[in-house]
């Protein structure tokens, strides 16, 4: 019989969790960028596999959180320790380790699960500095498997997929042979738009802003998909940056915003954007909700 099971992608922020889900996925169901705590909630990704299927669930970078946002984010991912048949942790071998690891590596000391340690962007580091990177992260946990990859090159993912394989119950596929993600596709015109802003506004707007989606008009859908977003942020200071001189800023990112919803729904996209100033709506409950944030619930033990 085949296999099919649950693996939850946990780590620190900026892994490449995002990355290795859409390489896994063969879709970009993930947005990625270079900021930390890109991912604000779990995201579930089909990887259908020729001997059995594997269901990813990316997860929000551990780390500790400073607004309420960021305790949604890090409850959201600790949940899923326990929901799971196994658990990946993705660790950035390019960068130095530090307290932050230890700190998502000790959540792992109560786990029954499985884990498999999955060392990330090893394209990024010399094959002599790879085995003490290896021999150190061993000492964390009693880890399943060690596999080092590089979601951005493919390198040694086939390896992997075959490790977590191994690891899921035997199984008929939990999914169909078409599903692709969890994610509603309102949600993914957000994530897309929130991208480009991440990607243009570079430093600017760390971590204060957000996008929610106001319409998602389908009527024409066969020739024409209509999708109209706010972008949120938290001071006025903060609007000039998103709108730019004479709205260029803004044009760019409508544009490859749209290119990049054109390919994933296969249809024409009209992209109407705003930009609109929430104080202080990483602890503000009712816009987190708005905005698709899952509630945190009473912290059990994994």
């Amino acid at each position: 019989m085949a296999r099919a099971g649950f693996v939850s992608l946990v780590g620190r922020p900026n892994a490449g969790k995002s990355t290795l889900l859409n390489r896994f996925v063969g879709a970009k169901i993930a947005i990625v960028s270079d900021k930390p705590q890109t991912t604000r909630t779990r995201i579930v990704g089909v990887k259908h596999a020729d001997d059995g299927q594997l269901v990813f669930v990316d997860t929000p970078g551990i780390h500790r959180p400073l607004h309420r946002l960021n305790v949604r984010m890090v409850d959201a991912a600790i949940e899923t320790l326990r929901e799971v048949d196994v658990i990946g942790l993705v660790v950035d071998a390019s960068a130095a380790f530090g307290r932050g690891d230890e700190y998502v590596s000790g959540l792992l000391q109560n786990v029954t699960k499985p884990v498999v340690l999955i060392l990330n962007k090893i394209d990024l580091v010399s094959k002599p500095q790879l085995l003490p990177l290896i021999e150190r992260a061993q000492r964390w946990h009693a880890f399943a498997a060690t596999v080092p990859v590089s979601a951005t090159t493919g390198d040694g993912l086939d390896r992997l997929e075959r490790v977590l394989l191994e690891h899921v119950p035997e199984s008929d596929p939990i999914y169909p042979d078409d599903y692709l993600t969890d994610q509603p596709e309102r949600a993914l015109a957000a994530e897309i738009v929130r991208e480009k802003v991440l990607r243009h506004t570079r430093d600017e707007l760390p971590f204060s802003t957000a996008v929610g989606v106001d319409q998602f008009d389908e009527s024409t859908r066969e020739t024409l998909l209509r999708i109209y977003c706010t972008i949120f942020v938290e001071l006025e200071s903060q609007k000039p940056i998103v709108i730019g001189r004479g709205g260029e800023m803004i044009k760019r990112i409508g544009t490859e915003a749209r290119l990049d919803l054109e390919r994933f729904f296969e249809t024409k996209v009209f992209l109407d954007l705003r930009v609109k100033v929430n104080p202080d709506w990483r602890n503000n409950e009712r816009t987190l909700d708005e905005l698709g944030v899952p509630k945190s619930r009473p912290r059990r033990r994994p």
